[in-house]
């Protein structure tokens, strides 16, 4: 498992996306992956291989290869049936995609033809706290962490 080197929060300004890439961090696991205008005042720009979660993100941005994250730990701070939808997303490959009533297939416990465990994976993906790490850009027909215009980028780099 790839660890966090150190507990905070890590800011880099990314050319792809016009914005930060922002990660907070604690216990040796990603808290949080977001991507503001501006990096927060606590944020600091760690040097190349100080904060390697966020290195491997750069390169995934740089899109010359192939780059996974399932090695990487995220404390999934959600709801219990969040956490299971988001664990599936986690699941879903480099380079494919699937939509929320296939996500509600694969999730344990829920039904694709009952509305309101589809609104559970809606709200789920809604509030998934490490987008890229958790890659909701995936699921075609559903909400996205990510604002939209970041989501688009991450699409098109995965060729979705």
């Amino acid at each position: 498992m790839e660890d966090v080197t150190d507990a905070g929060i890590y800011a880099r300004e990314s050319s792809y996306l016009d914005r930060y890439v922002q990660l907070g961090a604690a216990s040796g696991r990603v808290l949080s992956v977001s991507f503001p205008e501006k990096p927060d005042e606590q944020a600091t720009e760690p040097a190349e291989g100080d904060q390697p979660v966020l290195d491997r993100i750069f390169e995934y941005l740089e899109g010359l290869e192939e780059v996974t994250f399932d090695d990487v730990q995220v404390a999934l701070t959600v709801p219990t049936d969040q956490r299971a939808v988001l664990e599936q997303v986690r699941e879903i490959p480099y380079g494919e995609q699937v939509g929320v009533e296939a996500l509600t297939r694969m999730t344990p416990g829920l039904d694709s033809d009952d509305e309101d465990d589809r609104i559970q994976v809606r709200t789920a993906l809604d509030a998934n706290p490490a987008p890229i790490l958790i890659p909701d850009h995936r699921v075609r027909d559903g909400p996205s962490a990510a604002p939209p215009a970041i989501e688009q980028k991450l699409r098109s780099l995965e060729g979705l």
